[in-house]
C-alpha cells in the first residue's frame, strides 16, 4: 500500500530535509518514528517527498509518500507516528494514494513564502521563524517598486543569477506563475509560485528584492539580472529564517488535502494575495 502524508516543522533545529549521517534531519526523525509506529522489528521506511528543504527553512504543506504493508485507520496513522515525532514536527493528515502516485515528480507546482519582519530592533519570540531587516524609525522598504520589479520573473526564464553554486538541479530554467510582495504593517511576505526552484532560489531572490526596496537598486536591475546569468551580480542570500513551504500542487484525481495555515503566525489567506496593498483587515 502506498500511502501519503501531510507534514508541517520548524526547520530551525534541523540540516535540511534530506537523511545525513548525523540523523538530524526531518526525513531521519519521520523515517525513524514511521518505523517505531510500523513495528515489525522496526523495519526500515523510505520516504519520498515534494520539496527538499534546506537547513533552517519550515514547512507548512510538505507532502511525503511511503509504502507498507501495514493497513490502518488515516487518524491511528496521524496520531502514532505524531507520538514519536519531536514536537517540532508534526503530521497533519495521511491517506492512501494509488501505487502510481509519487510526491516528488506528480507534483506540478510548490508555492513558498518568505516571512520578513522590519523594525529598529528583532523579535525575540520570532527567533528563528522569521526573517529580520534593521530599518532605520521612519523608514520603510518600497514594496510597490518590489513587486513590480518581481513580475518580470514570471514565466519560463533561465534563473542562473539566483542559483546557488552547490545546486544540483540539471537546468536552471524555471517557470514561476505568481511573485507577490504583500505589505501588512511591519511585515513584507514574498510569495513564489512555480513548478520548481532552484538551490537556494527563493532567498536570492528576496536578497535582491530587497535591495531594490531599500532604493539601492532601480526597479529595472531585476530585469538585468535576470538577463545577466551571472550569481555574482545578484544579491546576498537571505538568511532561512522566515522561508516557508507553503503548499504543493497535484492533479485533482489524488485529491491532496490543502495545508492548514490556520495554525501558522501567517496569515490564513497568503495563497490567495497577488498584489501589494495589504492583507484585509480582518487578518491583520
Amino acid at each position: 500500500m502506498r500511502i501519503a502524508l501531510g507534514l508541517q516543522y520548524d526547520g530551525s533545529a534541523f540540516s535540511g530535509w534530506q537523511t545525513q549521517s548525523n540523523g538530524q534531519t526531518v526525513q531521519d526523525h519521520l523515517e525513524l518514528a514511521l518505523s517505531r509506529f510500523i513495528g515489525e522489528n522496526n523495519e526500515p521506511v523510505k520516504t519520498i517527498t515534494a520539496g527538499r528543504t534546506d537547513t533552517g527553512v519550515h514547512a507548512l504543506g510538505q507532502v511525503v509518500h511511503f509504502d507498507t504493508e501495514v493497513v490502518r485507520p488515516d487518524l491511528s496513522w496521524v496520531k502514532g507516528v505524531n507520538a514519536f515525532l519531536p514536537p517540532s514536527v508534526t503530521v497533519q493528515w495521511v491517506k492512501p494514494v494509488p501505487d502510481h502516485f509519487d510526491a516528488r515528480y506528480m507534483a506540478f507546482e510548490r508555492s513558498y513564502c518568505y516571512a520578513l519582519l522590519t523594525g529598529s530592533t528583532p523579535s525575540p519570540l520570532l527567533h528563528g521563524k522569521a526573517g529580520f531587516l534593521n530599518l532605520p524609525k521612519g523608514k520603510t522598504l518600497d514594496t510597490l517598486a518590489m513587486h513590480e520589479a518581481a513580475q518580470v520573473l514570471v514565466g519560463e526564464h533561465d534563473f542562473s543569477s539566483f542559483r546557488s553554486s552547490e545546486c544540483q538541479s540539471k537546468t536552471p530554467i524555471k517557470t514561476l506563475y505568481q511573485v507577490s510582495v504583500i505589505e501588512n504593517g511591519p511585515w513584507v511576505y514574498f510569495v513564489f509560485r512555480g513548478n520548481a526552484f532552484l538551490h537556494h532560489m527563493v532567498r536570492n531572490l528576496v536578497g535582491s528584492l530587497l535591495l531594490i526596496g531599500a532604493g539601492k537598486e532601480p526597479v529595472t536591475w531585476m530585469s538585468s539580472l535576470l538577463a545577466a546569468k551571472n550569481r555574482q551580480l545578484a544579491g546576498a542570500t537571505f538568511m532561512a529564517d522566515g522561508l516557508y513551504l507553503l503548499r504543493v500542487g497535484y492533479p485533482e484525481q489524488f485529491d491532496i488535502p490543502e495545508p492548514n495555515l490556520a495554525n501558522s503566525f501567517l496569515p490564513i489567506n497568503l495563497l490567495g494575495q497577488s498584489g501589494t496593498d495589504g492583507l484585509t483587515q480582518a487578518n491583520r
